[in-house]
């Protein structure tokens, strides 16, 4: 990953191959923002006029390049847009410095060094702009050719590397606060980039074992204990959701639980993760066109992994357990069949209606089995609904709760890290349409609203008096469109960050 520095360097004489500095949507045309007076004394003061010639105009996402002044000993200027002209005295935004910074960081693909000119005015500016660079910076480029070649892991497509090296100038390498926020970042953004690497990985090398063979070496790593349930013990168990979900694969399902804890913690969060390995439909096959992407069907897991190995890093002050529910879901003799019915973990049977609706069965038994520990709240995250991308898009994921006050905190939490998200409804009419003659719940109700009976079903096998949300992330855990912002192609890493959050809000006594 993209190596950072602070530094209180002045551009012109700092060695690297190009500078990068921030422009912004002035009423009148482009203004050079706060960082680049350097830069722009270089240009006798020109800076915006000569962006504006080349067609810049301070975009949001707009890159520009040109020459370096002379005197200058990186021969690059690269201009990103800032977005709009914050009000007087405001400050930038920190999620337009992160995509302004990872646009920059994509834009530098293949160059050792860049310094970052952008606006700093505190440590949280410089936490911003690090972690745009290292969210732009990455590249999954395992399976390529040239990587293979090169022994060296992942490569461009060029055969080109990321940025290697980012200077954050305007930075202070010996203050507390701006180190504390580099490290931070650094952290977070480590586990977010390996959610992204287990999302893009082909589901032929990750099947719920090997995934639970990953957890479990970076949990010794990170001192996190972790227990991995196999077929056997599950079976055992009764978690009869997720050996359903299960049963139709060659690669037997797991469910894999992972514990972090802290000796000053008085709170207890519990993440829970759907793991779906590859989502074939099962016996419900999807339709030609649909089964392309579905390795990322375990994009929640992915996110609660990571946000667990995170919180362990950061030394967060509360205790964390996540659950991965994993499983392939695949269609064969011994698949389970639309009207079997199964009786999960909890007790309950529920009537299989849709083998495609795989996701809420394996979360049911996982949620019940984080419910036994009594948490604080319990978090959910999936890629479970169609019908959420048809209600959010392709770039928010929906919240619902069982508790309007923490539906909207981890909205704000959401909002407060770049991650955009929604508030959803459960209503209650939409209940009835999962009864079933033959079991206790159906696993499909009424079609329209179908995220929000997703939701419904799940709040089914939250424990009584247990403080709950589920994070539906169908839209955003997988770019299946160009890079934007710090967002590249393929997975994402949604949800990572707010999971974050929700753990070092709780730790600091600010969530409930």
């Amino acid at each position: 990953m993209t190596a950072l520095t602070l530094s209180t360097a002045a551009a012109p004489g700092l060695r690297a191959d190009a500078i990068v500095i921030g422009v912004v949507k002035g009423a009148e045309g482009p203004v050079v923002a706060p960082g680049a007076e350097a830069v722009d004394k270089a240009y006798d003061g020109k800076l915006a006029g000569v962006l504006e010639t080349l067609g810049a105009a301070g975009a949001e996402g707009e890159v520009t390049k040109l020459p370096a002044p002379a005197g200058f000993k990186a021969p690059l200027v690269v201009a990103v847009g800032l977005g709009a002209e914050p009000e007087k005295d405001a400050g930038f935004d920190a999620e337009a410095l992160r995509k302004a910074a990872g646009v920059a960081a994509r834009a530098l693909t293949g160059t050792k060094k860049a310094a970052f000119a952008l606006p700093l005015t505190d440590a949280a500016d410089a936490g911003a702009v690090a972690e745009g660079v290292l969210l732009g910076a990455y590249s999954f480029d395992t399976y390529k050719e040239s990587a293979a070649a090169s022994g060296r892991g992942a490569r461009a497509k060029n055969g080109k590397g990321p940025l290697a090296e980012a200077a954050l100038l305007g930075g202070k390498p010996r203050d507390r606060a701006y180190k504390a926020a580099i490290e931070r970042a650094t952290a977070v953004v480590e586990e977010l980039n390996r959610a992204r690497d287990l999302i893009n990985m082909p589901p032929n090398d990750l099947n719920p074992e090997a995934f639970a063979a990953i957890a479990q070496a970076a949990a010794k790593e990170h001192g996190i204990k972790v227990q991995v349930l196999d077929e056997k013990a599950l079976v055992k168990g009764g978690y009869g959701g997720i050996l359903g979900v299960g049963a139709g694969s060659a690669s037997g399902p797991r469910l894999v639980k992972l514990s972090y804890t802290s000796s000053k913690a008085d709170k207890h969060l519990a993440f829970v993760g759907k793991g779906i390995t590859y989502d074939s439909g099962g016996i419900s096959l999807k339709p030609a066109g649909h089964n392309e992407t579905m390795k990322c069907d375990m994009s929640g897991a992915a996110a609660v992994f990571a946000a667990v190995v995170a919180a362990a890093r950061l030394g967060l002050e509360v205790n964390v357990t996540g659950w991965l529910a994993l499983a392939e879901n695949m269609p064969s003799g011994s698949a389970t069949r639309p009207g079997d019915v199964l009786r999960m973990y909890s007790g309950k049977t529920v009537e299989v209606l849709n083998t495609d609706a795989e996701g809420r069965l394996v979360l049911a038994d996982a949620l019940w089995a984080a419910s036994e520990e009594k948490p604080d709240a319990i978090v959910d995250v999936a890629t479970l609904t169609g019908a959420m991308m048809l209600a959010l898009g392709s770039r928010t994921f929906g919240i619902m709760a069982n508790d309007e006050a923490f539906r909207s905190a981890v909205h704000e939490a959401a909002e407060e890290v770049g991650e955009p998200a929604w508030p959803m409804p459960l209503p209650e009419h939409l209940r009835k349409g999962m009864d079933s003659p033959t079991a206790d719940i159906a696993n499909m109700g009424e079609r329209m609203g179908g995220g929000l009976v997703a939701g419904l079903f799940l709040r089914e096998f939250v424990g009584e008096g247990i403080t709950w949300a589920h994070l539906d992330i169908a839209g955003p855990a997988f770019n299946e469109g160009g890079p934007f912002g710090y967002t590249p192609k393929g997975g994402t890493g949604t949800a990572v960050r707010t999971l974050v959050r929700l753990a070092e809000l709780t730790a600091a006594g600010d969530l409930g």
